[in-house]
């Protein structure tokens, strides 16, 4: 039993909560706008909130933010439209347990959120989400953002909305789609994955929507596509980005409708597929540069998870090396000064690449030593990293000019003392810093054009000579709030 709010401007919603609620001993409270929510959040104490997203004189989210400041441990859940699903992700992020469609097609599941939520329930819940993430091998350590990433990952993964996954290379977004797979409601339902960069045009078409007898040379038997065999379960597209734009074309359609058509076919097929999308480019970046659509990209990224890449969560760097000790089942272990020494390199290839140092590493000490040492790392790992130093200590240019310009010099010399002292150095870990120090030279213009401008976006824009979109993918680039 417990004490409920529940916030909104529909009065038969309300009615509909009083009597689901109060049915099972729960005392509730109703209201339908932001006043009353803040008059019965002073006269009362509530265990459990429900909150529309979209009320007259209100934002549901502004409700939501001073509910966990007043209430940190009341739980939450938003009501939303499909049309502010984005809205409700948002939500999540701010501290609501989870948001609910209307209409509420599903009665039973809406109770038995209630009742999960008024136990002990979401404990044991959290629990099962960190096994089922070790089980499949998304390893989350401490790191704030990739535990925060996970539990909402593990609150959509039972939504039936499209994913998108953004990150780079070996940061284990195909993990990541497993995960969310496994922790949904299609998890005894085939996952197929297939990479949109690896085959050509044709045959990514042919894989996805399959093909009739003859429709092309070598077709010489009619073949179901990966939409056919993964009904009702999952699809993940690794590389979105780098299907041509004539199969985006035919992608969109499908999520649109849920209809295609076989290469050569003419008869329309239906699918309910789920969609988990996958690309280490940024695709908003892409939609500007004209290679990727818009509409398709706005049907993907209904939920968007970023995984971090790996140089920024060093402090894991020890979890995942046991981890993939245990992997290989090994007795081994690493000394203190190889893992500091692992620490300061850059990590272009993410926890792929430390994978297969660790397993190198292995395979040259197992018969010679317990205890891996700094000789049985590769050389590219025991190269100066000036440049490391400087993107690690170097505080990032967000306070004006000067801290520009301090930024600067320290970055040149570090450019400039691996280019007079280094006999050997990683010239990939070189081009990533570049790529860093653009993204901050183009946040600092941006900040700076945008307190010269009052905040006035659009005038910072065509001062800078970009557009306001432009100015908006910079700022959330370099994880500055674009609503700010």
């Amino acid at each position: 039993m417990g004490n409920i709010l529940v916030i909104d401007d529909e009065r038969e919603v309300g009615t509909f909560f009083q009597h689901l609620l109060e049915g099972k001993g729960n005392k509730v409270k109703l209201g339908f706008s932001g006043k009353d929510f803040f008059q019965l959040i002073q006269q009362y104490k509530f265990d459990l909130a429900f909150i529309d997203v979209k009320l007259p004189d209100a934002n549901g989210l502004n409700l939501l933010k001073q509910l966990k400041r007043s209430y940190p441990s009341c739980k939450a859940v938003v009501m939303t439209g499909y049309s502010t699903i984005k809205t409700a992700v948002e939500a999540i992020k701010h501290g609501a347990n989870d948001y609910i469609e209307k209409p509420f097609d599903d009665i039973e599941q809406l109770e038995r959120l209630i009742d999960e939520l008024l136990s002990d329930g979401p404990l044991s819940s959290q629990d099962d989400m960190y096994k089922l993430a070790e089980t499949l091998g998304f390893i989350v350590g401490t790191n704030k953002e990739m535990n925060d990433l996970l539990k909402l990952a593990y609150k959509i993964a039972k939504k039936n909305v499209n994913v998108l996954i953004e990150g780079e290379t070996g940061t284990g977004k195909e993990v990541l789609a497993h995960f969310i797979h496994n922790a949904s409601m299609r998890y005894d339902q085939p996952f197929i994955g297939v990479n949109c960069g690896a085959v050509s045009e044709t045959l990514l078409e042919s894989e996805l929507f399959g093909h009739e007898k003859g429709a092309f040379t070598g077709a010489v038997k009619e073949k179901k596509g990966i939409f056919e065999i993964a009904n009702r379960g999952t699809l993940f597209l690794d590389e979105i980005g780098e299907a041509s734009l004539a199969t985006q074309v035919k992608l969109l359609r499908v999520l649109e409708t849920g209809e295609y058509i076989r290469v050569g076919g003419e008869t329309i097929r239906k699918t309910n597929t789920r969609i988990i999308a996958a690309s280490h480019v940024n695709l908003a970046k892409a939609v500007e540069e004209k290679t990727f659509r818009e509409d398709l990209l706005y049907r993907l990224d209904v939920v968007k998870l970023t995984i971090p890449p790996l140089r920024e969560r060093l402090e894991d760097l020890p979890i995942l090396i046991d981890y993939f000790l245990k992997k290989l089942n090994t007795p081994l272990s690493f000394s203190e000064d190889c893992i500091s020494q692992m620490k300061q390199y850059h990590w272009p290839g993410n926890v792929r690449e430390l994978f297969n140092v660790v397993k190198r590493a292995v395979t040259l000490a197992e018969g010679e030593t317990e205890v891996i040492t700094l000789d049985y790392l590769p050389e590219k790992l025991k190269i100066p990293l000036h440049l490391g130093q400087v993107s690690n200590s170097v505080r990032s240019p967000k306070d004006g000019v000067e801290d520009l310009e301090a930024y600067l010099q320290e970055w040149m010399n570090g450019v400039l003392a691996l280019w007079r002292n280094s006999d050997r150095l990683d010239l990939e870990h070189v081009l990533s810093s570049v790529k860093e120090l653009e993204t901050k030279i183009g946040r600092s213009f941006v900040l700076k054009m945008l307190k010269e401008t009052l905040g006035n976006r659009k005038e910072a824009a065509e001062r800078l000579n970009i557009t306001v979109r432009t100015l908006r993918y910079l700022l959330k680039e370099k994880g500055a709030d674009p609503k700010a």
